[in-house]
C-alpha cells in the first residue's frame, strides 16, 4: 500500500462522515447502500452485534480523503442474507473449522443488486480492488476468520473480485423490465390469453371486496403511515412464525419516516380511506427502478397479495417512468406475473485452502444447474409468442 494510502476498519458507519460516504455511493444511485439507510439500520437496533452483525466498514484514506469504502458485516450466523451457505457450514464442521464469525458484504437484510467497492472517480478501478481483498485477507488471518462473503454483486464489481481470486457462486433473481409498455393495458398485452384473464380475474377479485390501491412515494407519505406498516410487517412476519423473517424494529420504521421517504414506495389497499389501510407493501425506489418488498394484510382476500405488491407497484411504475422492479426474493409465482428469472453473483474467499478447494470444485456444476433452472423457468414465462 502506498505511503499516502491509509486502511481504516469502521465499526460504525457514524464513524465515517456522511458526506465522504455518499460522494462515493451516490454516483451509483443506490439508495440501500446510503448513508442514511445503513445509519438508520444501526441506531434503530435492527443491525447490532446482539442480533449477529458487527459493523466492520473498511475505509482506505487517502491523507484526509476517503477514496474507497467497503461496507461489511462481521455476521455470527446466515439470517437475513437470502443466500443460504449453510451447507458451506456444514462442510467447514466436518473438517473441524468454525465457520462463523464470517465476514459479509451486502446491504444488509435487503436482497438487493448493487454491491461492490465503492470508489473514488478517478482511482484505477483493478489495483484498488486488488488492494482492499489483500486487506480483507489479512483482517480474516489475523483474527481467524475463515471466509469473506460479498453478496448481490453488481455485475461490472462481479468481474473484478473474479479477477482478484473470489470464486462466483451464481444465484437467481425475479425482474420485471419495461419493454416499450406505458400503461398496465401494454403489460397485461405481454401476457397469452390465458394469463391475461386471470389477473383480471384476481385484480377484479379485489376490487369486488371493495378494496382500492393508493400509491405515496417519498414526500407523499403521510406521517403516521410508515408505523402503520410496521405493524402490518410484524404481523405477517409473526405468522410464519421462526421462518418469519422480523429483522427491522420499529425504531427502524420511525427512523425511516424521518429520514428515508424520498427512497420510499408505499401502497395501501383501502376500504375507502388511504389513511386507515387493510393492507400495505413497501418498497424502495429511485428515479429508475423499483425494490420490493415489505407486506402485510389484516384481510383475507383473493388476489389482495398480488395487487398489492405486483400490479398497482408496475402500474405506478409505468405512470414514474420507473425501468425496472426487483420484487423481492422467493416466490415462484412471480414468473406467471411476467417476472423474468436473472442470475447474479455472489463472490466468495475462504482462508483454509482444503475448504477452498473443495468448495471451489462443487461451484462450477452449481452454477450450470442454476442457469439450466433460469432458462427452464423463463421459457415457461406465460408471455405472447413472438410474432
Amino acid at each position: 500500500m502506498g505511503a499516502d494510502l491509509q486502511a481504516r476498519w469502521h465499526r460504525s458507519i457514524a464513524e465515517i462522515p456522511q458526506p465522504a460516504w455518499q460522494a462515493l455511493v451516490a454516483p451509483h444511485d443506490l439508495p440501500h447502500f446510503s448513508w442514511d439507510w445503513l445509519h438508520c439500520l444501526e441506531i434503530s437496533g435492527t443491525v447490532a452485534p446482539r442480533h449477529g452483525w458487527q459493523s466492520c466498514h473498511l475505509g482506505l484514506w487517502r491523507h484526509k480523503e476517503l477514496i474507497a469504502v467497503a461496507p461489511l458485516y462481521l455476521k455470527a450466523h446466515s439470517y437475513g442474507e437470502f443466500v443460504f451457505d449453510q451447507a458451506f457450514a456444514q462442510v467447514a464442521g466436518q473438517l473441524g473449522l468454525e465457520y462463523y464469525p464470517k465476514l459479509l458484504g451486502m446491504s444488509p437484510l435487503t436482497p438487493a443488486l448493487g454491491y461492490r467497492f465503492f470508489m473514488a472517480p478517478g482511482e484505477d478501478q483493478r489495483s484498488v480492488t486488488r488492494l482492499m481483498f489483500k486487506l480483507v485477507d489479512d483482517l480474516c488471518r489475523r483474527n481467524g476468520i475463515l471466509s469473506a462473503n460479498f453478496l448481490y454483486a453488481a455485475a461490472d464489481w462481479a468481474v473484478l473480485a473474479e479477477q482478484a481470486g473470489c470464486a462466483t457462486w451464481l444465484q437467481l433473481r425475479s425482474e420485471w423490465r419495461r419493454t416499450g409498455e406505458h400503461h398496465f393495458t401494454d403489460y397485461l398485452a405481454r401476457f397469452n390469453a390465458n394469463q391475461r384473464r386471470n389477473i383480471k380475474r384476481e385484480r377484479r377479485a379485489v376490487a369486488q371486496a371493495g378494496i382500492s390501491l393508493t400509491p405515496m412515494a417519498g414526500e407523499e407519505i403521510p406521517p403516521g403511515m410508515l408505523q402503520q406498516m410496521h405493524g402490518f410487517y410484524s404481523a405477517h412476519c409473526a405468522r410464519w412464525g421462526p421462518w418469519g423473517s422480523k429483522y427491522l424494529t420499529e425504531d427502524f420504521f420511525r427512523l425511516a419516516e424521518q429520514r428515508l421517504r424520498r427512497h420510499l414506495a408505499l401502497f395501501s389497499a383501502h376500504e375507502g380511506d388511504p389513511l386507515a389501510p387493510v393492507a400495505m407493501s413497501l418498497c424502495l425506489r429511485n428515479d429508475h427502478q423499483l425494490w420490493g418488498r415489505y407486506w402485510g394484510s389484516d384481510v383475507e382476500v383473493s388476489g389482495l397479495h398480488f395487487e398489492t405488491c405486483y400490479y398497482t407497484p408496475i402500474a405506478w411504475a409505468l405512470e414514474q417512468g420507473i425501468e425496472q422492479f426487483d420484487p423481492g426474493a422467493g416466490g415462484s409465482h412471480k414468473q406467471r406475473r411476467g417476472f423474468r428469472a436473472e442470475p447474479f453473483s455472489c463472490l466468495h474467499r475462504w482462508l483454509d485452502p482444503t475448504l477452498d478447494q473443495l468448495l471451489r470444485s462443487w461451484l462450477p456444476p452449481a452454477n450450470r444447474r442454476l442457469v439450466a433452472q433460469i432458462n427452464v423457468l423463463n421459457n415457461r414465462l406465460p408471455l405472447q409468442s413472438p410474432s
